[in-house]
């Protein structure tokens, strides 16, 4: 029987296996993307000839005070420390000071970013030449409330932003499955929103009730009838951003796309890209889906890995097995996400989850939910094994241990398996019949 010998990425390094050649089904790879050489020009010619908007530097005048917001820490890949020199030139070349400009670090529910993280997200010189701050959700003091949408979902926001004359979004675009996409307005909600706003709105990533599990609508790819994504648009709605500079990556974490300018439809160009990118058409359903989250920095906890997870969940058969091939060196950060693996029915978390609603217990639920789907496998770091069994998953250490359990699983001798060597980005799509 002739094999074919695979290497995945995992951690710093890489797994490699043999599988019988004639039962890999399918690979799921992205579409191989030019990486943009000079950035400092593409960003020139972007803010200069935008996407539904008149030229940043028409939207600027002296005496603006201006917010920029730089994605947190968990986004670091964004590089926006290659971004706001250039968008720099354009303020100073409007006369604007440096002391007129505040850039928030949105850090939406997440945690405070160090002086250091800081730093590294915009770079030493712009961090002494302007005023970067954290946003606090939880500092209601320091917000202000500009309404409700048409859910209900009250409206408060970063006062700093409140108070500024123009508004630039900073961000990067790919998927997102929770709301279709990252990027564009998820600079405002979660972004500099109150933690109020930010509960509301993303219950409604929920069912509608109690035991009905995730929103279906609550997807990768998804924005048209999903509700978490169009109360979003509405709340970005009260603020109207003035200008938005959003990047794409290409598989190799390289600029793909630059876009810039009306913060609806500079993003959807961008998300259009995503799709060219990353969305991979599949001939069909797997019983054995083998998917690496892409190494480093990618596979550093499980909370991470849930994005891997999610998108194998659509190459895999009812029942079948899906392999999981992620490091883990931090499995307990961020240190909230572990505890959303305490309660002893799916019913109970779904009932805490509701009540207090957070991004980690969502993505806890989301990697519970699933085992609704296949079996989970995980090849990784054997101290991670307890909290991989809580997460419902099967933990292993090589891929020889995880192919075995795969085939005991699958339900079938000659199964078929679809390989996701980058699974964190890419989207399997079943071909329509």
């Amino acid at each position: 029987m002739e094999t074919r010998q695979i290497r995945l990425r995992y951690g710093e390094g890489e797994v490699t296996f043999a599988l019988p050649a004639e039962q890999i089904y399918f690979e799921v790879v992205g579409k191989e993307y030019p990486a943009i050489r000079d950035i400092p020009g593409a960003i020139r010619a972007a803010l200069a000839r935008p996407i539904g908007s008149p030229p940043l530097k028409e939207l600027l005048r002296p005496t603006d005070k201006v917010a920029i917001t730089v994605s947190d820490i968990t986004r670091s890949w964004q590089r926006m420390d290659l971004v706001l020199p250039t968008l720099f030139e354009t303020t100073a070349r409007a006369g604007i000071p440096d002391e007129n400009v505040s850039i928030l670090v949105v850090v939406g529910g997440h945690r405070q970013n160090t002086r250091e993280e800081m730093e590294q997200l915009c770079g030493k010189e712009v961090c002494r030449r302007v005023n970067v701050v954290n946003h606090n959700a939880r500092d209601l003091e320091n917000m202000v409330y500009l309404g409700r949408t048409s859910r209900g979902t009250e409206v408060a926001i970063n006062r700093v932003v409140a108070e500024a004359d123009r508004i630039i979004l900073t961000g990067g675009i790919i998927y997102h499955y929770m709301v279709g996409y990252g990027g564009g307005r998820k600079s405002v909600i979660p972004g500099f929103s109150s933690i109020r706003t930010i509960q509301q709105n993303h219950l409604w990533a929920m069912g509608r009730e109690l035991g009905s599990g995730s929103n279906r609508n609550a997807v990768s790819g998804k924005t048209r009838g999903n509700e978490c994504h169009e109360d979003m648009m509405e709340i970005a709605g009260f603020v109207k951003p003035d200008f938005i500079l959003n990047v794409v990556p290409n598989a190799e974490g390289q600029y793909a796309g630059i876009f810039a300018g009306n913060w609806v439809s500079a993003w959807q160009e961008g998300t259009r890209l995503v799709d060219e990118i990353y969305s991979v058409e599949i001939p069909g359903l797997a019983d054995i889906v083998i998917a690496s989250a892409g190494g480093a920095p990618k596979d550093i906890n499980l909370y991470q890995t849930g994005k891997t997870m999610d998108n194998a969940s659509y190459a895999v058969k009812k029942g079948g097995v899906a392999i999981i091939v992620s490091d883990c060196p931090d499995i307990l950060e961020p240190p909230e996400f572990p505890q959303w693996f305490q309660y002893p029915t799916k019913l109970d978390m779904e009932r805490a989850l509701r009540a207090d609603f957070t991004i980690p217990g969502w993505v806890a639920w989301k990697e519970v939910e699933c085992g609704d789907i296949a079996t989970f496998i995980m090849v990784t770091r054997p101290e991670n094994a307890e909290l991989v069994k809580k997460a419902g998953m099967l933990p292993v250490t090589t891929m020889e241990e995880a192919l075995a359990t795969a085939y005991r699983h699958c339900g079938t001798d000659q199964p078929r398996i679809t390989l996701m060597p980058q699974g964190a980005n890419t989207l399997p799509v079943l071909k329509k019949t």
